[in-house]
């Protein structure tokens, strides 16, 4: 048996997931829509009740949220998605205003043990987050990947990166050799809590900071999704590329390309 195999065999399951909900919206805003991103109805379902099915799917018993200024709002509308298999743990990130890096340090006093980590505006097949939770080395920091370029809606805004045998070796939105793309879904170990730390400029630090940081210690896994479907809803035209491939239907699709790529 080799070390990898051994480690994913013996390993504890990870049951706490941290959800980043903490930013203003404003490129969603700008197009008018009103509610926070999770909220946002796609098929008759708000966002967030897509990843709450995928996470108790995969056996996840606390859902930490990490929320900002529209802490309120956003809680009143969280509140009747969660089944009562899973705990809402709502953590207030008074430096909303500041990268998403702050809203993930926010969790820390919350999740000593590995956790899975996402963002509230992103749309999973569950079988992303299983695959993921599966193959994820629990001391290393761990990202679900995307290999089908040619099926991603907006390649320019998207999070790029570069793997070199089982590790990634850079990451960035302005890479120009990339071979995978970051799907914005990450098994994280404690210690990514303190490469944060130490990312932190004039006290302020993106997640991809602190991912970079651990690049340099050759401590970030690339997970590959193979045919499975995802899509964040950052700007009106990925919110429009979401609905269309939802079509009517209140389930996620099986796997397949996203949305036609943006021109």
């Amino acid at each position: 048996m080799t070390s990898r195999n051994y480690t994913e065999n013996m390993k504890k399951p990870i049951s706490d997931a941290v959800v980043l909900m903490a930013g203003s919206g404003s490129r969603l805003a700008a197009g008018g829509h009103v509610l926070p991103k999770p909220l946002i109805q796609i098929a008759g379902r708000a966002v967030f009740s897509y990843l709450i099915d995928a996470l108790q799917r995969a056996g996840i018993e606390t859902v930490h949220v990490v929320t900002g200024r529209n802490s309120d709002t956003l809680l009143k509308g969280l509140d009747p998605l969660i089944p009562h298999e899973i705990k809402l743990h709502p953590i207030h990130n008074p430096e909303w205003q500041k990268q998403n890096g702050i809203s993930v340090l926010a969790a820390r006093s919350h999740v000593p043990t590995p956790f899975f980590l996402t963002m509230g505006d992103h749309l999973f097949q569950p079988s992303i987050i299983e695959i993921l939770l599966r193959e994820a080395i629990l001391t290393e920091f761990n990202v679900a990947i995307d290999r089908k370029l040619n099926s991603i809606f907006d390649l320019e805004d998207a999070m790029k990166v570069q793997t070199s045998g089982d590790r990634i070796v850079k990451i960035g939105k302005d890479l120009r050799s990339y071979d995978a793309i970051d799907t914005g879904a990450f098994v994280c170990p404690p210690s990514f809590f303190d490469y944060l730390e130490r990312a932190k400029r004039g006290g302020d630090c993106s997640l991809a900071d602190g991912v970079a940081a651990m690049i340099n210690d050759r401590k970030v896994l690339p997970i590959d999704i193979g045919e499975a479907w995802w899509q964040d809803i950052d700007t009106p035209e990925m919110l429009a590329a979401a609905k269309k491939t939802l079509g009517g239907s209140h389930q996620l699709p099986i796997p397949g390309p996203a949305a036609p790529r943006k021109n």
